[in-house]
């Protein structure tokens, strides 16, 4: 874990070198950690310039996560129904978001997006079409929510896990085996 002041803000980051690497990337998540993945054959001294360039980006997805409320910071992983009456209204608008945005890409119809307290499934789409989301869809790294959210859309079509879905998940997650494999982990 590297420690850095720029421009008299101090943040935290880590690095983690990946044989699947093509190249230098940084990511910030909702809980505001920070990690630059690199190549495994790489000068890690490039790091820090790569990190100094990156800084207002970083900053500004730092603060937009802290506007999003404490919610995202709490690391509530355990099914509370205390935690779940308390988030659910903002975790609500959340999912209402994820879904307008990656709808404009599909235009399916569905009816009503439901938050859930669920110990094992982050999502479903019913028959009728109905969202369903579990609460802690929240606290999941913004890119791991959001194939989260293309996954239950995509259902809307197809309600099966068959070529014609994920062909129809890789219309904007090009990298859903990826995401899927860390929702998996989480």
């Amino acid at each position: 874990m590297m420690q850095k002041e720029i421009q008299n803000k101090e943040f935290k980051y880590s690095i983690r070198a990946s044989k699947r690497a093509r190249r230098m990337r940084i990511a910030v998540y909702c809980d505001s950690s920070i990690v630059v993945t690199v190549p495994l054959a790489f000068d890690f001294s490039r790091v820090e310039n790569f990190v100094r360039e990156k800084f207002d980006w970083i900053f500004k997805t730092l603060q937009r996560f802290s506007a999003n409320g404490p919610v995202r910071d709490l690391g509530f992983l355990k099914s509370s129904r205390r935690d779940y009456k308390k988030y659910q209204s903002a975790v609500l608008e959340f999912a209402k978001n994820k879904v307008q945005y990656w709808n404009q890409f599909y235009g399916f119809s569905f009816n009503n997006i439901n938050i859930k307290n669920q110990r094992t499934r982050w999502g479903s789409c019913s028959k009728k079409g109905n969202l369903n989301f579990n609460y802690r869809i929240f606290q999941l790294p913004e890119n791991v929510a959001d194939y989260l959210v293309v996954h239950e859309l995509c259902h809307l079509q197809e309600f099966n896990h068959g070529k014609n879905f994920w062909s129809l998940v890789a219309k904007t997650m090009p990298d859903y085996k990826t995401l899927r494999a860390q929702l998996k982990n989480v």
